[in-house]
């Protein structure tokens, strides 16, 4: 092969330089891409959770109020005259 005048090599040079880049703006496409599918599922397990957490509160004052009732009715079959 014969070179052209005035060709110094040096395109091989800086091709192997613009593959890399081309490279590494490829991979960091790909990790925006991950971190917003993460925060997308972050944000549906954080209302699951809230979601959780609301039930599990009602669950937790209905059982309050279920022995709160149990000890007024047993208080109230306590009080004399109270036609029981």
């Amino acid at each position: 092969m014969t070179r052209e005048a005035g060709s110094t090599g040096s395109r091989f040079l800086y091709d192997s330089f613009g593959a890399a880049s081309a490279r590494i703006e490829a991979n960091e496409r790909i990790t925006e891409m991950q971190f917003g599918l993460l925060e997308g599922q972050l944000a549906r397990i954080e209302g699951l959770i809230e979601r959780l957490e609301r039930r599990l509160w009602v669950t937790v004052y209905g059982v309050a109020a279920v022995i709160l009732a149990q000890a007024t009715v047993t208080l109230l079959g306590l009080v004399p005259g109270s036609g029981g």
